[in-house]
């Protein structure tokens, strides 16, 4: 586009190009000719070739002009052609532009109708899966309360045992308390390992000493003492010894204390012709009686040289095991005469009972021929009441067992 005042020449028209061209032309043959005309008052001589050269420039120039006339209908011509073409272009693009829009609208319609279809079913699937999630938030919400209520009992038994943890240690920190504990422990072992006829507790011997249980025995080996000891402050002073000064100082306790148990067991609890030959030192601690095995075996062997067997709440419960396997297999010897003499009653009944059905079976058999008999008597006395009622007297004869003669009355 160029605009030279008022006037806009559009450079794409063919026929404003055309006419730019052809002045272009125009503009150009006028300089030739004022340049001739320059030339021509130089030189005379070149007059004659000056007018052949302006009578060939005007056939140009008429030539041009023919040229340009052709050049115009030839450029009315494309640019009919160019604007039917792009009529045509245009339809076809209107055409082809109102089919798309067509196919568009169907296409937003049906994506329309799709989009409402998936929404309506995400919302069907959203509300299920609120629902759902509702309803495993409700569980997990009571699933969780409950757990809360558990890890509250939890936290209570928790506290409780806190108590009862400091209980124990008040009890052991005690000696006497201490005893009682180890009392009750071994109570409780005895009470679930043996029958309860076959052990007491706080039993009073013939020297008045009173042992925390005394086991019921056979002879040999007689009755068996268990009595309770504990050497907890001399264990606790091992264990917090850190110099080996205070380690050796810590040994020793223990060595007097359970070699004063001992000395006291083997003394107050087995005599002679009333007790074994031997007695039980309970220790409620497996980590006490592993500490004297580990590291104090001479007090374990003394022990066994004053027949004081040291048992720990384990070990103890192995030995009454033993001991219920020997009074169990004391009662059945006990019981073997009782046993033996049911046996002879037993075998004596069956005998009188054999006598008894051989008696039977033989009334039986005298029963049996008795009834025999009785049949073939009816048979006899059915057979002469038939010739009775016949009146066949001629053929009425005594059989051959009958020892008298039946006589009819005289009509």
């Amino acid at each position: 586009m160029i605009q030279i005042g008022d006037i806009i020449l559009d450079l794409s028209d063919p026929v404003t190009l055309a006419g730019l061209i052809a002045g272009g032309v125009l503009l150009l043959l006028v300089i030739l000719l004022i340049v001739l005309l320059v030339r021509t008052g130089r030189s005379s001589a070149a007059n004659a070739d000056l007018a052949q050269q302006l009578g060939g420039i005007s056939n140009a120039v008429q030539l041009l002009g023919q040229g340009q006339d052709q050049l115009s209908g030839g450029l009315r011509t494309v640019s009919d052609s160019q604007a039917n073409a792009q009529t045509q272009v245009i339809q076809r693009m209107e055409h082809r532009l109102a089919e798309v829009q067509r196919e568009m609208q169907e296409r937003l319609h049906d994506n329309a109708m799709k989009s409402a279809r998936s929404l309506s079913d995400l919302q069907e699937r959203m509300n299920e899966t609120l629902t759902g999630s509702t309803v495993k938030t409700t569980k997990s919400l009571t699933e969780l309360q409950e757990r809360l209520a558990t890890i509250d009992r939890a936290q209570a038994n928790i506290e409780k045992l806190s108590g009862d943890v400091l209980s124990l240690q008040d009890i052991l920190s005690n000696k006497q308390t201490r005893g009682a504990f180890g009392e009750i422990q071994l109570n409780d072992i005895v009470s679930k390992a043996l029958p309860t006829d076959s052990y007491a507790f706080q039993q009073t011997l013939s020297n008045g000493k009173r042992a925390d249980c005394l086991i019921h025995l056979p002879n040999p080996p007689g009755p068996i003492v268990i009595d309770s000891k504990f050497p907890l402050e001399a264990y606790e002073a091992l264990r917090r010894a850190e110099s080996q000064q205070q380690v050796a100082e810590a040994a020793r306790m223990m060595k007097t204390a359970v070699r004063a148990h001992i000395k006291a067991i083997s003394e107050k609890y087995i005599i002679e012709g009333e007790t074994a030959d031997g007695a039980l030192m309970f220790l409620p601690s497996e980590a006490v009686y592993a500490e004297l095995h580990a590291n104090f075996a001479e007090l374990v062997r003394e022990g066994f040289e004053a027949h004081v067997w040291i048992v720990s709440p384990t070990t103890c419960m192995a030995t009454l095991n033993t001991m219920r396997a020997i009074l169990k297999d004391a009662r059945m010897r006990e019981q073997a005469g009782a046993i033996r003499k049911e046996l002879h009653m037993l075998f004596a009944d069956v005998n009188r009972l054999g006598d008894r059905v051989e008696n039977l079976d033989r009334h039986f058999h005298q029963a049996s021929k008795d009834i025999a008999d009785i049949k073939i008597s009816a048979e006899k006395a059915g057979n002469r009441a038939k010739r009775l009622d016949n009146f066949d007297f001629e053929e009425l004869a005594p059989d051959a067992d009958e020892t008298s003669v039946v006589r009819l009355p005289k009509s």
